[in-house]
């Protein structure tokens, strides 16, 4: 069941960011004025930039997840 919910976000996620506009409102007034085809590359490489950040966190995430719970030989706190 959580696979599944993992893939249906993944999917979900994928499909949305192709639609995405990562430009902010400075970006997009200076994208504008360079024309149609620099401001979707302009868009691309700030898309591009922010995948590395993500990893990396989705990353650490991943390994909080599956290390969860409490190690051996330590007590819990309550």
């Amino acid at each position: 069941m959580k696979r599944t919910l993992i893939v249906i976000c993944l999917l979900v996620g994928l499909s949305v960011a192709h639609q995405a506009s990562a430009q902010c409102s400075i970006c997009t007034k200076t994208a504008q004025q360079l024309g149609h085809k620099p401001a979707k590359g302009l868009n691309s490489g700030i898309i591009y930039l922010m995948i590395a950040p993500l990893a990396i966190i989705g990353f650490v995430g991943y390994r909080w997840f599956k290390g969860g719970g409490a190690e051996p030989g330590h007590d819990q706190m309550n």
